[in-house]
């Protein structure tokens, strides 16, 4: 059971750094690398990614329990063709302290994620619940509670008012896209078609993944690839702004 554990923990932590597309959440950088920690349930797994993209995990249990491993990238190969292997997605993803699983709908997963709590009240003040829990696919870039802190003070608050319930639905469907996009998907000058009808710009910079949106603002990707059910969310640091 204790090997299970880490297994699902450190693979989790090996998704929440980015390896496949992108960069860390919750990083440290230093010269040659960026690191992660990650706690749950009393076992603690930290990364560390290197330039050169090998990746080395260490965890501990609260019990002294230890375990560690060392990936390495494949060779020769094209990030842009680079797939999250079946195996990643059936073990999820941790985002804000919680397991996001593939076997639930993007919303049963978002409303565990602390990181989530704003974006999760905005998604139900603008009425989108059942649309976001429907088939899809849908593609969400997702901010976290910190992205909405950047907003003026008062912004988020007075977007929750019911008498603003159409001004927030238009920024809440200006993160989705249509269809599964993967980070690996995602190109460099790519052009994205959101479900409020404006589009967003993609840029990449090594392994970093970037959104411009229609106002000239910039958000980072810092955790890709949250499969769900009925789709992918992707971890923002910046609330996207339509020109609506």
């Amino acid at each position: 059971m204790k090997k299970q554990l880490f297994s699902t923990l450190a693979l989790a932590a090996l998704l929440a750094a980015g390896t496949t597309t992108t960069s860390l959440a919750q990083t440290k950088s230093k010269s040659d690398s960026e690191k992660t920690k990650v706690t749950e349930d009393g076992t603690m797994v930290k990364t560390k990614v290197a330039d050169d993209g090998k990746v080395k995990v260490k965890g501990k249990t609260d019990k002294g329990a230890k375990m560690k491993a060392t990936t390495k990238p494949r060779e020769g190969a094209d990030m842009k063709n680079m797939k999250m292997s079946s195996e990643s997605a059936s073990n999820g993803v941790m985002v804000g302290g919680a397991m996001m699983t593939p076997d639930k709908d993007i919303v049963d997963n978002a409303v565990n994620s602390t990181d989530h709590t704003t974006l999760v009240g905005a998604v139900k003040a603008a009425g989108l619940v059942e649309t976001l829990k429907g088939a899809g696919p849908f593609t969400v870039f997702a901010p976290t509670n910190a992205a909405f802190s950047k907003l003026p003070a008062g912004t988020a608050e007075a977007l929750m008012m019911p008498e603003n319930k159409q001004k927030l639905t238009t920024i809440l469907t200006y993160h989705v896209v249509p269809g599964r996009l993967l980070a690996a998907d995602l190109r460099d000058g790519q052009t994205l078609t959101t479900v409020e009808g404006e589009t967003l710009t993609v840029h990449r910079s090594g392994n970093m993944v970037m959104l411009h949106d229609a106002k000239g603002g910039m958000a980072n990707v810092t955790i890709p690839n949250v499969v769900s059910k009925n789709g992918v969310t992707h971890v923002i640091d910046t609330v996207l702004m339509p020109t609506k």
